[in-house]
């Protein structure tokens, strides 16, 4: 029987390691596209556990790119930390584990955390401990800092502007059903829009397809108008109460949709948070060589995509009673207007190149919304403590980081 080497036992570990971040993915950012809905009430929490969990599993297995950087963000320059392939797998396994461990914490403590900014902490320990300080690309840490901030601020403006606009607009004036169904179209067609760009423009899907700037306005766009007028004649059929619960039922249904589109795309985006050092691991033991780039297997995209649908299943629940009901309380104008500044703003500020958060984004948009209500309708103790564990994600990612690579290092090396 063949004795198993020290890459072959790094890669059975890096798997686990893999498996174990996507789990903890699932349980903690699910919260991105289903607390408000939740909170709202548009969905119960059994059901926005069920669906998060298979829109995940769909965005990450089908969606999910088959293309991804070993190095998350390109924070590290690779060649300035070693050129011992056992020693950058061994690093990105270390890196595995602490920003799981981290985010297994923070779901556990039933708080929103950016699992993006977790495994780029936890990388940025590694590079640290094995190639200095040289190592870090600064000016790409820098900008995440600086995302810490427009983020949440920008996601939050967004959320108050449309749900001022339909509480002034529709909320406050007599006959507000007839309103609502008037400005349907707009607010469909504006959904569907941001949506659709947001497929084109973000996801690996939308960028293999390659359509440009202006092809993808436009198709956007066109299916944007034609949804719209489409949904309107919808409601204006199925909607049955004709007062203020109809106009809710309205809002529900659009939020349900941002909800279910959230869940997808985040399969598809955060993915590569778990499985991108994995697939990293896999390119350096197939080719005995680092590369900046790893082509990753269909099967690490469903292994992925199945253990995020796992930790959505198991624990997802725990951060969507936190974001949901614990910072405001949440209507389905309020909860629509959440899932859209939280889109529009992830989307706006990706094609700036800023490396932002939909937790973040998420968080800011319904803390935006319940300050439309007045300072009272926001619990800033809640946020405060959310906001602490933002702050302190990078560094508690990546300390740990330098204490596992050692003793990973010391055993394997």
């Amino acid at each position: 029987m063949a004795r198993c080497s020290v890459a072959d036992i790094i890669l059975i570990c890096g798997f686990l390691a893999g498996a174990y971040m996507a789990w903890n993915i699932g349980a903690n950012d699910v919260a991105n596209g289903m607390a408000s809905a939740v909170g709202a009430k548009a969905i119960t929490l059994r059901q926005a556990v069920f669906i998060g969990g298979i829109l995940d599993f769909v965005g990450a297995a089908f969606i999910g790119s088959h293309v991804t950087t070993t190095i998350r963000k390109n924070i590290l320059d690779a060649s300035a930390i070693t050129n011992d392939p056992n020693v950058m797998m061994l690093g990105l396994l270390a890196a595995l584990l602490a920003a799981a461990f981290w985010v297994f914490f923070s779901t556990w403590s039933q708080f929103p955390v950016s699992t993006t900014h977790s495994i780029v902490g936890a990388l940025l320990g590694f590079g640290i401990v094995a190639g200095g300080f040289k190592a870090v690309q600064w000016v790409k840490v820098m900008a995440i800092v600086i995302s810490w901030i427009v983020s949440p601020i920008f996601a939050g403006f967004l959320a108050y502007v449309i749900f001022q606009f339909i509480r002034r607009m529709i909320l406050e004036r007599r006959n507000s059903f007839v309103r609502a169904l008037a400005w349907s179209p707009l607010f469909g067609g504006m959904t569907v829009f941001i949506v659709v760009m947001s497929f084109l423009m973000k996801t690996p899907l939308g960028e293999s397809l390659n359509l440009g700037r202006g092809t993808s306005i436009f198709w956007a766009a066109l299916l944007g108008i034609a949804l719209g007028y489409a949904a309107k004649k919808w409601l204006g059929r199925t909607v049955r109460k004709i007062d203020e619960e109809g106009v809710e039922e309205i809002f529900k249904r659009f939020q349900v949709f941002t909800s279910c589109y959230v869940a997808l795309a985040h399969g598809a985006n955060d993915v590569a948070n778990a499985i991108g050092p994995v697939a990293g691991i896999y390119a350096i033991y197939t080719t005995h060589t680092v590369s900046p780039k790893a082509p990753v297997p269909w099967f690490l995209l469903v292994l992925g995509g199945l253990f995020i649908a796992v930790g959505v299943f198991t624990w997802g629940y725990r951060v969507i009673e936190t974001v949901g009901s614990k910072i405001t309380t949440l209507t389905n104008t309020r909860g629509f207007a959440v899932d859209f500044g939280t889109a529009t703003s992830v989307l706006v500020a990706s094609k700036m190149g800023l490396p932002v958060s939909t937790t973040h984004a998420a968080v800011g948009a319904v803390i935006g919304v319940g300050l439309a209500g007045g300072l009272s309708a926001v619990d800033f103790k809640v946020v405060g403590k959310i906001v602490a564990y933002w702050v302190i994600t990078l560094p508690l990612a990546a300390i740990p980081t330098m204490i596992i690579f050692k003793i990973l290092t010391f055993i394997f090396l």
